[in-house]
């Protein structure tokens, strides 16, 4: 799952004597305010995506050391700012902002430090990748007005000044042994050569230029044509033609064999700090490492299960095959026939959806293929919607070759989708009580371990009857599971990439190619792929409690709907918040 979250705040100062009770304190809301308002000002590209378009034309190179230090003056301003509130006098509502506010800005000032700028991008994420999104007249970037256009124009403008920002820290970081893994760097070099069009009609960044609102004059339409020619000949494809070269030529040779972040200077305090961001605990990889043991062994062990119900003969490795490559099992011809499964298990779904939840958010919801220039990277993923309705949110399945997509999964869309990441992060955008901070906001553990719990809900919305897609579910879950002892093991114990890569596919029902990819992923982003499973034990931990405490009183509706009501939290402060609640049910 991929979306924004804010961690920037600014100062607003207002004496604690204002401080409510019971209402929502009006001063906190303002403080609160004062700071998106000016973290959009830092972040133009998060105020695009969350449907600020005020500063569109703006592309400020935010990675630098510079820049860095604007953003470690913008926390600590906060975090004094904030401190002029008076916690013990705020309602439940405020008093959630308040810590988690705290928390972002503590841990944001902690990140400055561990010189992540030296690497400016992977081969999983980065501007680079982003740019294409944004320029492609589909993503988060709107394309309705004359000005719409004219302000693309003015931020891709920027686009060289970014690229060569990248390269002298990439350069730093050569030469402080900042460096990224040679298998990922080997990966950045087709992205970046495949977003250069010889056709410039071709491009990803004509996209706007093919498909113009109506209204336009055909004056206007010939004019934004011309400028996204010399936009793209004269800034797009010389910027990442560069960046190619520069990598491929310079930073490759320079690139490291190793595939943890351990092997970095500091890297054992970077890998914790990662691991308190991500899972927002204070776990240790030991701990996460052997939890994920235990939970490969309990999930095989399930798997076997499932062999023996559809007598299938051979071991429980061959059955992985199975499932991967009989031909009953790759159905499609088209990815329009891809998407329509998808859409098909949303029927599914939609007629259990109100016996688990009360709460539903009112954005609108789409199913969309990915798009081809990061297909083959990509993962399915959930782009959020707005919660003005202008912009749905958007389940992305990236479909390569119809012919190769193994059949549409039940549990795939209900941890993207519905009610997973769909329900979560737009009952949160929908909620008005919040500020804008947490509206936006969150952290991978609460999201991802939401979207995990989900899909253990599979059989109570009416999926999981065809044990081939229990089958997938417990793969997914699996998946999860291994991602523990993976992550880990690459980043703490010294596990190389072909490690990992041979231990996934030793449990799980995983291409060579697929396994490779996740593996190279988790060496990219050390840390978020423990988020998952550490969330969704924290939601099932609190849910079997409140069960036993409560007995005929727990209803499953109610647990869900306060669990989201609030929007995403830290799991130190959701389990606060759910204990009050499970106390009022008494």
């Amino acid at each position: 799952m991929k979306y924004f979250y804010l961690l920037a705040l600014t100062l607003f100062s207002v004496p604690p004597a204002f401080c409510q009770a019971k209402e929502d304190n009006k001063a906190l809301a303002a403080f609160f305010d004062a700071f998106t308002e000016e973290s959009y000002r830092l972040s133009p590209l998060t105020a695009t995506f969350n449907g600020d378009y005020r500063y569109n034309d703006q592309l400020p190179v935010t990675f630098t050391d510079s820049y860095s230090e604007v953003y470690r003056e913008f926390y600590l301003r906060n975090l004094k700012g904030l401190g002029q509130f008076n916690r013990n006098l705020l309602n439940e509502n405020d008093r959630i902002s308040y810590d988690i506010f705290k928390r972002n800005m503590e841990i944001s000032l902690e990140g400055l430090d561990y010189k992540s700028n030296r690497i400016p991008f992977t081969q999983f994420e980065g501007l680079h990748l982003t740019m294409g999104q944004f320029g492609s007249g589909t993503g988060a970037q709107p394309f309705k007005t004359i000005k719409d256009y004219e302000d693309w124009i003015s931020r891709a403008q920027h686009f060289a000044e970014w690229s060569d920002s990248a390269i002298a820290y990439f350069r730093k970081g050569i030469r402080e042994n900042i460096v990224l893994p040679k298998a990922l760097v080997v990966k950045m070099i087709p992205q970046l050569e495949a977003l250069q069009k010889e056709d410039i009609t071709q491009s990803i960044f004509y996209g706007p230029g093919n498909k113009f609102p109506a209204g336009f004059s055909d004056a206007d339409k010939a004019r934004l044509k011309g400028a996204f020619k010399r936009l793209i000949t004269g800034i797009i494809n010389p910027a990442y033609n560069k960046l190619a070269l520069f990598i491929r030529d310079e930073y490759l040779p320079k690139a490291r064999m190793t595939s943890g972040i351990g092997a970095l200077p500091n890297g054992d305090k970077i890998y914790d700090y990662a691991i308190r961001s991500y899972t927002t605990t204070n776990k240790k990889p030991d701990e996460l490492f052997n939890t994920g043991l235990a939970e490969v062994k309990r999930i095989r062990e399930e798997m076997e299960k499932v062999r023996k119900q559809v007598k299938f003969t051979g071991t429980l490795d061959s059955f992985f095959v199975y499932t991967k490559t009989d031909p009953k099992f790759l159905p499609y011809k088209t990815a329009e026939e891809v998407l329509t499964a998808y859409r098909a298990i949303q029927s599914k779904i939609e007629p259990h959806l109100n016996e688990l939840f009360s709460l539903r958010p009112k954005t609108s919801f789409e199913i969309r293929q990915t798009e081809s220039f990061r297909a083959a990277s990509a993962a399915a993923q959930y782009f959020s919607g707005l919660a003005d309705g202008s912009r749905p949110g958007i389940f992305y399945v990236p479909i390569v070759d119809a012919t190769k997509y193994t059949t549409a999964k039940e549990n795939l869309f209900i941890h993207e989708a519905i009610p997973g990441h769909h329900f979560q992060i737009m009952i949160q955008k929908e909620n008005s009580r919040l500020p804008k901070f947490r509206q936006d906001g969150g952290n991978s553990a609460f999201a991802e371990g939401w979207g995990l719990y989900c899909e253990s809900l599979g059989k109570l919305l009416g999926c999981y009857t065809d044990p081939y897609q229990y089958f997938y579910a417990l793969g997914d879950e699996m998946h999860r599971a291994i991602r523990l002892v993976v992550d880990a093991g690459i980043h703490a114990k010294g596990w190389t990439r072909e490690q990992a890569i041979d231990y996934m596919r030793k449990n799980e029902p995983i291409t060579e190619q697929a396994a490779t990819a996740e593996v190279e992923r988790y060496m990219a982003r050390p840390g978020q792929a423990l988020s998952y499973k550490v969330g969704e034990l924290k939601i099932k931990e609190l849910r079997d409690k409140y069960a036993k405490q409560l007995g005929n009183r727990f209803k499953l509706s109610r647990f869900h709907d306060e669990l989201l009501k609030d929007g995403n939290m830290p799991l130190s402060v959701l389990q606060t918040k759910m204990d009050a609640w499970a106390a009022k049910q008494k």
